[in-house]
């Protein structure tokens, strides 16, 4: 196995690195004290328009939808893709992502930002040509913003097939009926469309009951019921947000794939995202091991530097360690996936998305300890980084769902 970048991909990854240390590093400090004092007295949903500006030059530069995959990408990444007009494998897009993983606000500057990657890669892969014409061209310019509307407040979503909200077909009509709640940018403003699951034909078997339907967020019947905080945090200006449908009509032709499709769409739109969400995290751990290290370094207590006190060496050692060990354990799965596709590598990103939030928790903590109370404040982004990979351990997935697949594989092997 081979996890060498391409040429390409590594002359991506230099100039994301020079355009991140040019363009995102200078203004993200400021960028968080304006994003806190509109939450103070203005409106903090309103989107900043340093975001904007940052992402106009990103596009000129050539680094624009980075995530688009190479057997799916095809005449839209000569359109809205990088220069050269490709996409890139799951192997090479792994170290942008952990570039971009350093950053809150950088994946959204280069429009590689979840849940729209995502739900572009459904649009892609299963979408019809007006489905992609209506929605597709615009998230791929970056005009608009979408959420992804799957885990409900009523039932244990950690079983998919638990999924009460309902999809019917009425004639040349879908009616969509449920609520949902945890959808990843519902707040943002230009957030335009939905990728709701529900449940379309109860009799069938439990892999094909559920449809994925395209819901516009202004057709008559949804409404966004709250915005929710995540420990305290509620990540302004994307959001996540639990929603109401109620006798929600759209055309049959918003469907995507086919009626029963939902689970299969799903497969193949989770395998790659984990992949991403879990190269941003190694790139966060980056982050907090470097501000770890700089805190131990310019700090004094007892008369010593504070990497000398109490085990922090060890501490920062082990941090390395399982930092190196984890970005290994991604590109496997990263070229397990460029090998064979979702099916061929189940277990090895299960496996990541268990082992990979874990770390970063680790990681993220002893840095914040290393800075003390501070570490805990909105002053520094640990705090933020902490809750965004403890978050991790059930987005996409409570980490007993995917040890279960692991195990289940495992044990497979010897039956």
């Amino acid at each position: 196995m081979d996890f060498a970048p391409s040429p390409r991909a590594a002359d991506l990854r230099e100039r994301v690195a020079a355009f991140m240390k040019a363009e995102v590093d200078l203004v993200e400090e400021d960028y968080h004290r304006d994003l806190a004092e509109r939450r103070r007295t203005g409106d903090p949903w309103q989107p900043l328009p340093v975001i904007e500006e940052l992402k106009a030059k990103a596009r000129e530069q050539g680094l624009w939808n980075l995530f688009l995959p190479e057997q799916h990408a095809g005449d839209y990444a000569a359109r809205f893709g990088t220069d050269g007009g490709q996409g890139l494998s799951n192997v090479d897009y792994a170290p942008l992502a952990e570039l971009m993983g350093r950053s809150a606000i950088a994946p959204t500057v280069f429009n590689c930002n979840a849940p729209d990657t995502g739900n572009m890669e459904v649009l892609l892969r299963y979408g019809t040509q007006a489905q992609r014409d209506e929605w597709l061209d615009p998230l791929l310019e970056g005009r608009i913003r979408s959420a992804f509307t799957m885990t409900e407040p009523d039932v244990a979503s950690s079983d998919a097939t638990n999924m009460a909200a309902t999809a019917v077909v009425d004639g040349d009509e879908v009616v969509i009926n449920g609520r949902k709640w945890w959808s990843t940018g519902v707040g943002h403003r230009d957030c335009r469309i939905f990728v709701f699951m529900g449940l379309t034909d109860p009799d069938a078997d439990r892999h094909h009951r559920h449809t994925m339907v395209l819901v516009p967020r202004d057709a008559p019947g949804v409404r966004i019921e709250r915005l929710l905080n995540t420990m305290g945090y509620q990540d302004e200006p994307v959001g996540h947000g639990e929603v109401s449908f109620t006798d929600v009509r759209v055309p049959v032709g918003n469907i995507i794939s086919g009626p029963g499709e939902a689970f299969a769409i799903a497969q193949g739109r989770l395998g790659p995202g984990r992949v991403h969400h879990c190269m941003r995290l190694i790139g966060l751990s980056e982050m907090a091991l470097e501000r770890a290290v700089k805190r131990g370094l310019e700090r004094t207590a007892f008369g010593k530097p504070l990497v000398n006190l109490g085990g922090n060496r060890e501490r920062i050692a082990d941090a390395r360690i399982a930092i190196d060990q984890a970005r290994l354990h991604v590109l496997h799965a990263a070229w397990k996936l460029d090998q064979g596709g979702p099916l061929n590598a189940l277990s090895e990103v299960s496996q990541i998305k268990v082992a990979v939030p874990r770390m970063a928790q680790q990681v993220i903590d002893m840095a914040i300890q290393l800075h003390g109370g501070g570490g805990m404040s909105d002053d520094f982004p640990l705090a933020m980084a902490y809750v965004n990979a403890r978050t991790l351990r059930l987005a996409d997935g409570p980490d007993e769902v995917h040890q279960g697949m692991v195990a289940r594989l495992e044990i497979g092997k010897h039956s």
